[in-house]
This record gives structure tokens, C-alpha cells and sequence, in this order.
């Protein structure tokens, strides 16, 4: 059910947040530059009208979102933090301050969950609409980079022990007859499977290995004999039937029990072969610097993803604004897409683009390099380096979300350097006066 809105026109006794707060703080301008009714109207009619308990204020929820990947913390300690940050209480819609925590941490993971990918599509979108006419920008940059999953390094051993948990515990829980646990025969299997990589202990560790995946197959198939038919339980056997089956050269293999749509993906990064996750394109813009697109997706050919890439740019803009798009060498095979020209580096053997062409595409391809160390800050300041979220739709709302963190980031650090731009000028200022008053001062002085 659907809170009841707080009357903001009521005086308090004593000093509001309005009151109290630097109004030249970045924090404090952004709350009062976001169009807070949009999301009210987009999200109202996901709540019941009159049924339930009464749920948080949207603005908080919102807020709250935008603070976790703008601060780049967890969902426990924005909620934690907003107790002792007066800014953040301001930003999510408080007038006075209040001195406990807003919700729970899990209310967060419903409130994604409720709002879904068009909802969390909606906040990059007031994201660039703050930006203002940065936005704009007939040429932008693309590029792809890797957000990976919160798994561990997958190797057969780990997954078959996992499945071994599982079947324990879903046996256990349904309360399941088990014929044997091998709960001393897989302490003995872990002693050897240390070491694996010392000569001696070779054997030892691939036998050790083989038994342990005999094991997981016998358990998997045990509790398949005792579930009942149209069980809720049957989509994790089929998983597990599916990683026991599965070979070293397979295509789309299952990489982690609790996340099976992880991808194993290769850049040719020096220090990091592979990565598991999933692929993200970003759009931004060439010039004025404003990711304007960022869309999720499993390992395709990065050409496959300038296509929906675009689409959900003009989902974004409301608009047709890129002509050009300037990628890099993974794209090559695609020059046209949608009305849009993409340019990848090459060289310039033909005689059909004149000299200043050329140099002008040279230098939009030196440029299209600035897409990198953004990738970068994506991933160490907004939270796409380690993805926490579940499944497929939490592949796409993490990277939207970060995106429209470094959007807002971006407009709170042009506020805080023009601030500081003021003040340098009035101090400037100040100390020029103060010598033109000394300077007549001893003007009159040696003129006695």
C-alpha cells in the first residue's frame, strides 16, 4: 500500500534540513535539480491503493539506490550511513533529521525487484536529463567491458562439492531418506585434493576428484528417485545432472550453482585470461562526456550489441542525436547501423575522404580512448567491477545504476569545481584590493 505524503509546507520548532544544510553543497543542489514527481507517478500505481501495510516514501527508496552506487557502498551500510549523514536524509526527501535507520537493508532488494529494469531505465534517464544539453552530442564513443559476477574462480572440484551441499540440504529440508552422507569419505578427499600441483600428490588429487564426482552423482540421483513428481526441486536436479554431464570443451557451460547464466569470457588481458560475468556496452559521449547508454548482455560479438545499444539510447534521449559512433577494432564489420555511420581505426590507403576528413577521424579516434579510464571509474567508484545481484535482470539494473552514478557524479563535481572557481575569484579579488589600499596608503605616506 501506498504511503501517506508528508505535508513539506508545515514549519518545524525548530531548524529544518533546509535550514541547517550548506546550500552550496553538490548533495544538496542535486536534491533539489531531481525531478523527484517523476518517479512518484511512474511507481504509484506498482502499490496497492488501499491494502497492506503502508509502504516507504518512493523518494526514499530512490534515493537510497542512487546513494549505493554513488557512493559505492552495500545495501547494509547506505542504509546505515543515512542515519548519521544529514546530506543523505535531505537527498531521500527528510525536513528534520531523523536519528534511525530508514528500513531494512532487504527493502531495497524488493524495491529493485518491484520497479524492474524500466524503472531503474527511468533514473540513467533523469540521470542525463540533469546533464542538460551535455547530452546532445552527434558523435559518441562505444565500448564493451566485462562485469563480473560475485563467484569464485569455478573448477569442477568446487561445483561438485557444491552440488553435494545442495542435495544434503534439500534432503534435509523435505526431510528425505539418505543412504549414506560421506561426510568422513569427503574429509579424507579434501586432505588429498591439497597440493595438487606438487609432483607427488598428482594422483593423489585427480583420484580424490573423480571419487568426489561420483559421490555428487550418486546423491543427485538419489534425491531425484525421491522427489515427488512436479516438485519444486526439479530445476536444480536438471542443474545438476547437467554440470555432472558436462565436458572440458563444451559450449555454455555452467560456471557457478547459484548463478548457472555466468559467462566465461576472454579480452586477451595480460593479468586476467578470463573473466566470468557478463558483457556491458557503453555509450558516451565524445566531447562533453555523458554516458548516455549502458546496456547488458551475455557474450556476443560486440558488433551484435550496437543495435540495441542505439535503440535504448533513443529510448533515453526521446531522440535521433548520434550520427557518428566511433568504436574500436571488435566492431570491425559493421559500418551502418540504423542511419548511424560507426568508424573503427584504419588506415587511410583510399583516395575518397580528403586530408581534413582524415584528420578529423584520426582525432576522434584518439579520443574514443577516453572510454577506457571511464570503464575504469565505472568499476572501482559505482560498483560494476563486482556484481552482487541476482540473475539476468540484476546483470542490467547494476549496470544501469552505475551509469546513472557517474551521470549524477559528473554534474556534482561541475557544481563543487564552479564553487570553488567563485571563491578563488572573491579571494582574488579581495587581495587585490588590499593592495591597492596598501599601495595608496604608502603613496600618501612618501608623498608627505
Amino acid at each position: 500500500m501506498l504511503s501517506k505524503k508528508k505535508n513539506t509546507k508545515q514549519s518545524s520548532l525548530f531548524l529544518g534540513l533546509d535550514d541547517m544544510l550548506n546550500q552550496k553543497h553538490p548533495m544538496y543542489i542535486l536534491a533539489n535539480k531531481v525531478d523527484w514527481q517523476l518517479f512518484e507517478d511512474s511507481f504509484s500505481p506498482l502499490y496497492c491503493a488501499d491494502n497492506g501495510r503502508p509502504a516507504k516514501p518512493i523518494r526514499l527508496m530512490v534515493g537510497l539506490l542512487i546513494l549505493k552506487h554513488l557512493r559505492n557502498i552495500s545495501d547494509e551500510s547506505v542504509v546505515e550511513q543515512w542515519s548519521e549523514n544529514n546530506y543523505y536524509q535531505y537527498f531521500c526527501g527528510e525536513q528534520v533529521f531523523q536519528p534511525c535507520e530508514p528500513c531494512e537493508a532487504s527493502e531495497l532488494v524488493h524495491f529493485r525487484h518491484r520497479i524492474g529494469e524500466s524503472g531503474v531505465e527511468l533514473i540513467l534517464k533523469e540521470s542525463i536529463r540533469i546533464n542538460g544539453n551535455d547530452s546532445n552530442d552527434p558523435t559518441a564513443s562505444i565500448d564493451t567491458t566485462v562485469q563480473e559476477k560475485n563467484i569464485t574462480f569455478p573448477t569442477d572440484s568446487k561445483l561438485h562439492r557444491k552440488i553435494i551441499d545442495k542435495c544434503k540440504k534439500i534432503a534435509e529440508k523435505e526431510e528425505l531418506p539418505v543412504r549414506q552422507s560421506y561426510t568422513r569419505t569427503l574429509k579424507k578427499l579434501a586432505l588429498n585434493q591439497r597440493f595438487r600441483n606438487h609432483p607427488r600428490n598428482k594422483w593423489k588429487a585427480r583420484k580424490a576428484d573423480r571419487k568426489e564426482k561420483t559421490i555428487a552423482g550418486r546423491l543427485a540421483r538419489e534425491l531425484e528417485r525421491n522427489l515427488p513428481p512436479n516438485s519444486k526441486y526439479q530445476s536444480d536436479v536438471e542443474l545438476f545432472n547437467r554440470i555432472l554431464n558436462q565436458k572440458k570443451n563444451d559450449s555454455n557451460k555452467v560456471y557457478s550453482v547459484h548463478e548457472p547464466d555466468v559467462q566465461c569470457i576472454s579480452k586477451g588481458k595480460e593479468h586476467k585470461k578470463y573473466e566470468f560475468g557478463n558483457k556491458v556496452s557503453i555509450i558516451y559521449t565524445q566531447r562533453t562526456g555523458v554516458i548516455i547508454g549502458a546496456m547488458s548482455f551475455r557474450n556476443p560479438y560486440d558488433g551484435h550489441t550496437i543495435e540495441p545499444a542505439l535503440e535504448q539510447v533513443e529510448r533515453l534521449l526521446g531522440k535521433k542525436t548520434i550520427k557518428t559512433l566511433i568504436g574500436d577494432r571488435g566492431y570491425k564489420g559493421k559500418k551502418h547501423v540504423n542511419g548511424t555511420t560507426i568508424e573503427i581505426p584504419k588506415p587511410f590507403s583510399d583516395k575518397t575522404q580528403s586530408q581534413y576528413q582524415q584528420n578529423k577521424l584520426k582525432k576522434q579516434f584518439r579520443r574514443r580512448a577516453a572510454i577506457e579510464p571511464i570503464n575504469g571509474h565505472l568499476k572501482t567508484d559505482h560498483r560494476l567491477n563486482r556484481n552482487f545481484y541476482k540473475g539476468i535482470t540484476g546483470d542490467n539494473i547494476n549496470a544501469m545504476l552505475a551509469a546513472a552514478a557517474f551521470n549524477f557524479k559528473r554534474m556534482m563535481n561541475i557544481w563543487k569545481s564552479s564553487f570553488c572557481a567563485l571563491l578563488k575569484l572573491l579571494f582574488e579579488a579581495s587581495i587585490n584590493k588590499w593592495i591597492w589600499q596598501n599601495n595608496n596608503q604608502l603613496n600618501k605616506t612618501w608623498a608627505f
